[in-house]
């Protein structure tokens, strides 16, 4: 897994900075499409970013 900025993960998944704030205040939640540019940007599997938010989450 990367660790970027909120600025830099939003750049390389092209996405706005502001959304992924927004979902990491639990404001917003990601397309399916949207996931899926994440994970990339993030160099995971969808699943595998899935999981990994379910076990913070618990």
């Amino acid at each position: 897994m990367r660790r970027l900025s909120q600025e830099g993960l939003a750049l390389t998944a092209g996405v706005d900075r502001t959304f992924v704030s927004q979902m990491e205040r639990g404001i917003r939640q990601p397309t399916l499409t949207t996931l899926w540019k994440l994970s990339s940007a993030l160099d995971m599997s969808p699943t595998t970013l899935v999981a990994r938010v379910e076990r913070l989450m618990r």
